[in-house]
């Protein structure tokens, strides 16, 4: 399995004898099962994962078989023996907390406890073949959910009522999951970029869909800004400086460019219009794969980070005039050796609904 290979390179760097997994995302990461009660125990020649009677069945039958299921009666005393010729144990010191980690610490008192960093953070932002499949059938369904909501939007649903759609047709489409709460927000409530849709009747102006479907874990995630009524030069203006913005970042991503310079290309367009000067809030993107928000971003914090090949990231520049609206147009991509293959696949020309 590639990714216990590159861990167990990382483990030996850093002097590891043995890493305890106990965060859910990296145990599903790392072992292909997702579960809530255990964790993965790995050596540089073994491999468990331990659960409970309520996961045994599914872990031996879904998980890597390179992991060895276990269901101890005494989990400490299993732990205890597995760990007997280890002497330096890592973990996650960004999700363990400090009660775990004590509690780690009287159980095993004879072993030295190692903060990992981002040692897994790192593995997972490079996506295998396996992973950008998943991720593109989660985006499949997210653009075919956005199809079906332009053909059910009417002036007169509620905003609670459009995420419940979109919500709906994802899970009967496939989805496992959503990837994130749903956001769905019209009117002057579209200038705020987390806005949460109100139990009120869509109000004229930007409509703002930010959504995503999760498939076997792995999330999609995009954005559509559709206006209730009919445009007027204004929201023409704003939404195709927004979608000139995307583009040229687009246009821009690929392997071995500045993550920052990605930012700088979408948000010099978007500052050059003197009213949307500073209105861009947020940056241009992140990254995404079994989280919402992975690493790295697009951002003008990340002079220097270059992006790789194999990285997902979302293109998502926007305007938000507070008090007035707000626009999003967001795709996902990944950096291929050539450029960029961009998941999604929904239209982007401006949609009026009235």
């Amino acid at each position: 399995m590639p990714k216990l290979s590159e861990l167990r390179k990382e483990m030996k760097e850093k002097g590891l004898d043995a890493l305890i997994v106990l965060d859910e995302l990296d145990q599903h990461y790392l072992s292909g099962f997702a579960f809530t009660d255990g964790l993965l125990l790995i050596t540089a020649d073994a491999a468990e994962l331990i659960t409970d009677f309520r996961y045994f069945e599914m872990a031996e039958s879904r998980a890597d078989k390179e992991f060895h299921v276990s269901m101890p009666e005494k989990r400490w005393e299993f732990v205890t023996a597995a760990l007997r010729d280890c002497h330096t144990v890592g973990f996650e010191g960004a999700s363990v907390s400090y009660a775990t980690l004590m509690n780690y610490k009287e159980h095993l008192p004879d072993k030295e406890f190692s903060d990992i960093g981002d040692m897994i953070d790192r593995l997972r932002m490079t996506k295998t073949p396996e992973e950008i499949e998943k991720m593109q059938r989660a985006q499949d369904i997210t653009d075919a959910a956005y199809t079906h909501i332009l053909k059910t939007l009417t002036p007169n649903m509620t905003e609670i009522e459009v995420a419940a759609e979109l919500e709906y047709f994802m899970r009967r489409a496939g989805a496992s999951g959503l990837a994130f709460d749903t956001i769905a927000v019209s009117g002057d409530a579209s200038a705020l970029p987390h806005g949460t849709p109100r139990n009120v009747k869509l109000k004229p102006g930007f409509l703002t869909m930010d959504y995503g479907a999760k498939f076997d874990g792995y999330c999609s995630d995009m954005t559509r800004t559709v206006v209730i009524g009919k445009a007027d030069e204004d929201i023409k203006k704003l939404y195709n400086t927004v979608l000139k913005a995307q583009l040229a970042a687009e246009e821009f991503l690929r392997p071995g460019v500045d993550c920052a310079e990605a930012d700088k290309v979408a948000r010099d367009i978007i500052d050059s219009v003197p009213e949307y000067r500073g209105a861009f809030g947020h940056s241009l993107g992140h990254s995404v794969g079994l989280f919402i928000h992975e690493s790295p971003r697009l951002s003008k914090t990340q002079k220097g980070r270059l992006l790789r090949a194999g990285e997902v990231v979302t293109i998502e520049p926007g305007i938000y005039l507070m008090g007035k609206y707000g626009c999003r147009i967001e795709d996902m991509a990944i950096a291929t050796e050539g450029g960029i293959r961009i998941f999604t696949h929904s239209k982007k020309d401006l949609v009026e609904i009235f």
